[in-house]
C-alpha cells in the first residue's frame, strides 16, 4: 500500500473520544467529542462531518483504524464494529490499535513512558513503553489492571518517567509524592540531559485518534494490517457484568 494512504481514525475508549483523518504524515482534519455523550449518539456523524471539513468521500479512505483498548467497554464496542462495518462494506483493510500505545505516542519521545488509564472503581489501565524520535512505540511490560498504590509501587523507583494520559492526571499527587521520596525532580517539560532521573508529565491529548493514524501507518509500512474478521478488543479487565456473574 501506497506510503501517503489516507486512514481514517477512531478512538471511542476514551469518555470524550476523537476522530482524524490524515494522508501519510499529514493530518487532514481531527475533531474531539464530548465527554457528557455516548459514541453511540455521536460517532457516525462525527465521522461525517470529518469528511465534509476535509472535503473527501468515505470511498477515498485506504484503511480503517480504531483504539482497541483497554478502555471503556461499551465506547470499544461501537468503535471496533463501526470500523469493522466500514472495513467490510468498503472492502478495506483495517488497523487495531492499543489505547495506551497511543498515548505514549502522543506524549512524544521517551526511554521510559507509562500511560495510565482511568478503569473504574479506582484502579487504571497501566504499562510502559519507550517512545523513539521518529514515533516507533516499543512496549517494555504487558498492560495491566492495577490500584493506583500498586502502579506506583511498581514503577516508582525508575528514573526518567514520562507520565502520561488521564491516569497520570488524576493521580498526579500520589505520584509526585513518590517522586519527593526518591529525590526525582518533576516537570511539566522534555526531561533535559542535566537531570536524566527527573520525571515529567505529559500534556493531554485530545485529539488520540491523531495518534491511532500515525501508528496505523507504521503499520502500512510493515504491512501488519487487518480484516474485519482479525481485529479485536483489548480488554485487559472483565467487564462489570462478567465479574457479577463469577
Amino acid at each position: 500500500m501506497k506510503a501517503d494512504a489516507i486512514i481514517l481514525s477512531v478512538e471511542t475508549a476514551t469518555l470524550r473520544g476523537s476522530v482524524s483523518i490524515s494522508k501519510g504524515n499529514s493530518i487532514l482534519g481531527q475533531l474531539a467529542g464530548e465527554a457528557q455523550v455516548s459514541h453511540s449518539n455521536t460517532l457516525l456523524a462525527d465521522i461525517n462531518r470529518i469528511l465534509t471539513q476535509t472535503g473527501l468521500q468515505l470511498d477515498q479512505a485506504d484503511v480503517f483504524a480504531v483504539a482497541t483498548g483497554p478502555g471503556s467497554f461499551t465506547g470499544l464496542r461501537i468503535g471496533i464494529a463501526t470500523v469493522k462495518a466500514l472495513s467490510a462494506t468498503l472492502g478495506r483493510p483495517c488497523a487495531g490499535i492499543p489505547t495506551l500505545e497511543a498515548i505514549a505516542h502522543a506524549a512524544g519521545a521517551s526511554t521510559r513512558s507509562v500511560a495510565l488509564m482511568p478503569a473504574g472503581r479506582g484502579e487504571v489501565f497501566a504499562q510502559m513503553f519507550s517512545v523513539s524520535l521518529e514515533g516507533t512505540v516499543t512496549a517494555l511490560d504487558s498492560p495491566s489492571h492495577i490500584t493506583p498504590d500498586s502502579m506506583i509501587d511498581k514503577y516508582g523507583d525508575l528514573e526518567g518517567i514520562c507520565w502520561c494520559g488521564d491516569g497520570a492526571l488524576i493521580y498526579r499527587e500520589r505520584i509526585e509524592e513518590r517522586a519527593r521520596q526518591r529525590g526525582f525532580g518533576v516537570s511539566d517539560g522534555q526531561i533535559g540531559k542535566k537531570h536524566p532521573s527527573s520525571w515529567r508529565f505529559a500534556q493531554p491529548e485530545p485529539y488520540l485518534a491523531s495518534h491511532i493514524g500515525a501508528l496505523a501507518l507504521a503499520k502500512v509500512a510493515t504491512a501488519q494490517l487487518e480484516t474485519p474478521g482479525t481485529l479485536a478488543a483489548v480488554y485487559v479487565r472483565p467487564s462489570d457484568a462478567e465479574l457479577k456473574a463469577k
